[in-house]
């Protein structure tokens, strides 16, 4: 077999990657170096820039979350306390949590802990048969951990968070919960029909404590950090999940930042972190852009500026398509090593839950292929049997429409933003319910069913929360049980 004479070969590939001229060629003479090695370390740089990008994701996205909640001045829940949002997620309330994709029927805590002095106690209530958890959360956006749920129940109890360096003992009563990151979050979700139902939901919310072990055993609480920690100055107006940052490198100073204060699993510091030392990322050591090759430094500005819109858009690559919904797979929520699932889901949804808890599918696409659009009138039939929409008591299932420019809900007149269990929807003869998608009213005999879209792009998120097995079972095979189909009825 004829080899290819090496320089020859880096030159077509250079040329092929369309790479060796211009600013390549420019840096390549600063650095004493033929342009077709320039390119082909441009090429290299551009591919481990996206994979750490891609790998970065989760932890930059949870760091600016916790600068959002809990860190930066006038933060509504400093280190060690709890946001208790404690109203329904309406268009103009989603905004100011900066929290893409927000659910509608439920109220949220919101909480940053620290346990790198000591481990933290949440007492959970019994909710009096109210569907309700307490999803804690790790600084790699993996939901490891429920204190309430369909796992765990609703009838109450108490969980000691344990960080990783910690030696003591518990209070007797006490479960133990081993904290794979110093950080977490914790975020509690309580199940909300409406306004007339949200002050049972606020009494659950309020009896959820989360204390320091000394003030649970009251004794005297170690004296709290100092928190110095880098501010992200984000691109306006643009929810901080989607990582757009005034400076894209920032992206790189924050994976650094986070990545040293809450080191991923040992396996992953022997396996994946030795490849970015390359793009300066070393543990233990700031992230320094003065000491990256230019060449390496370029590739690493564009890939932080694109890791948001590419995590926004390849969801069906690990997703299966399903009629113009993209059915998660069974990981997500706690993705372990598959960095790829887990970068879509920060974006996408930041803190989501594992699926055996609750199941998010995302409707983007009408059955004539084009993507949702407020131009068009939609129709959804859920057959009774679905098996999508089957629940544990007391748990439920909704499709809640999103605006596609700011990815919160959308402002109607109906003050509507999902449809499901907890609407008394018209039914059709067989038992199905059609759930109709537009602008505009269908008709006032139909607009029970109706759930308005805005005038332009939309997406639609069904949640089912405490799924039955049948549900998780079936995003194994979404061939032979597909989602109902969104329907084009006609242009509005």
């Amino acid at each position: 077999m004829k080899l290819i004479n090496a320089k020859s070969g880096c030159i077509a590939l250079s040329v092929a990657l369309g790479l060796a001229a211009g600013p390549v060629a420019a840096q390549a003479k600063k650095q004493g170096m033929p342009p077709e090695q320039a390119a082909l370390i441009q090429a290299w740089a551009r591919s481990t820039a996206v994979y750490a990008a891609t790998y970065c994701s989760a932890t930059v996205g949870m760091y600016n979350l916790r600068d959002t909640v809990a860190v930066r001045p006038g933060a509504k829940a400093p280190p060690g306390t709890m946001w208790k949002f404690d109203q329904i997620a309406t268009p103009e309330i989603a905004a100011q949590t900066g929290y893409v994709t927000p659910n509608v029927d439920v109220i949220y805590g919101f909480g940053f802990y620290d346990l790198g002095q000591e481990p933290v106690i949440v007492t959970a209530p019994d909710s009096d048969g109210r569907y309700y958890m307490i999803e804690i959360v790790d600084m790699w956006d993996n939901a490891f951990a429920y204190a309430a749920g369909k796992e765990v129940g609703y009838k109450g109890g108490k969980y000691a968070v344990v960080g990783p360096d910690w030696k003591g003992e518990l209070p007797a009563g006490v479960k133990r919960i081993d904290s794979p990151t110093r950080w977490v979050e914790m975020q509690p979700r309580i199940r909300v029909k409406d306004q007339v139902d949200l002050p049972g939901a606020i009494k659950v919310m309020d009896a959820i404590k989360v204390q320091g072990l000394s003030q649970f055993l009251g004794k005297p609480a170690p004296a709290a950090p100092a928190y110095n920690y880098e501010s992200p100055k984000l691109v306006p107006k643009i929810a901080s999940s989607q990582l757009q940052f005034v400076d894209p490198l920032q992206f790189w100073s924050l994976c650094s930042a986070s990545m040293n204060e809450n080191p991923p699993p040992e396996s992953q510091i022997k396996s994946v972190l030795p490849l970015f030392k390359y793009l300066g990322i070393e543990l233990g050591k700031p992230w320094k852009r003065e000491n990256v090759n230019p060449l390496i430094l370029a590739e690493m500005k564009v890939a932080a500026q694109q890791v948001g819109s590419m995590m926004n858009v390849v969801g069906p690559i690990v997703g299966k398509p399903s009629n113009g919904w993209d059915v998660p797979p069974v990981n997500f929520g706690a993705t372990g090593a598959d960095y790829l699932t887990r970068g879509i889901n920060s974006v996408l949804g930041l803190t989501a839950n594992t699926t055996t808890e609750a199941i998010y599918t995302l409707g983007a696409l009408g059955a004539d292929g084009a993507p949702l659009n407020g131009n068009k009138a939609y129709t959804i039939t859920f057959k009774a049997s679905n098996p999508y929409i089957q629940v544990i008591p007391p748990g439920f299932w909704s499709v809640t429409m999103y605006d596609g420019k700011t990815k919160f809900t959308v402002p109607n007149p109906l003050n509507r933003y999902f449809l499901g269990s907890a609407n008394d929807m018209t039914k059709n003869a067989d038992g199905s319910v059609t759930m109709y998608l537009q602008a505009t009213s269908p008709g006032k005999d139909k607009e029970a069913n109706w759930l308005p879209s805005p005038k332009g792009p939309f997406y639609l998120l069904l949640r089912n929360y405490a799924p039955q097995p049948s549900a998780i079972e079936v995003l194994k095979d979404t061939a032979a049980n597909p989602m109902p189909p969104i329907v084009p009825v006609s242009a509005k």
